[in-house]
């Protein structure tokens, strides 16, 4: 995949984003984004660098142009509203000491044993 064709993906998701941001219902944004397609259809056909490099910035300049002011963010995503709530507590509990395990699990095994509980 050519650097360029890379570089016009990143450009299409970013407009589909953005025309997302925009756009409250997803049966209005999916006609925007059917004719955001046809734009990029449109210049499929440019292979001159100096031409796509045009292309490019003036997508970039459409982009900045319309930026959403308050973009949407995922809930759990970074600066989403659920971004790093209920986090697990931190475990605050000393390792055991050496041998401390076996002995545990000793005496789990002799106190299943006098009770016939079996798991």
């Amino acid at each position: 995949m050519a650097a360029s064709h890379a570089y016009a993906l990143s450009l299409y998701r970013r407009s589909l984003k953005l025309a997302l941001d925009w756009t409250i219902e997803r049966k209005m944004w999916r006609g925007q984004a059917l004719y955001i397609r046809s734009l990029f259809e449109a210049n499929k056909h440019i292979t001159q660098p100096r031409q796509q490099k045009a292309i490019f910035e003036e997508t970039e300049a459409v982009l900045e142009k319309w930026k959403h002011p308050d973009p949407y963010r995922h809930p759990t995503a970074p600066g989403g509203s659920k971004y790093e709530r209920n986090l697990p507590c931190p475990n605050l509990d000393r390792p055991p000491k050496d041998g401390a395990i076996e002995v545990a699990q000793a005496r789990i095994y002799h106190w299943r044993s006098t009770r016939h509980v079996h798991m």
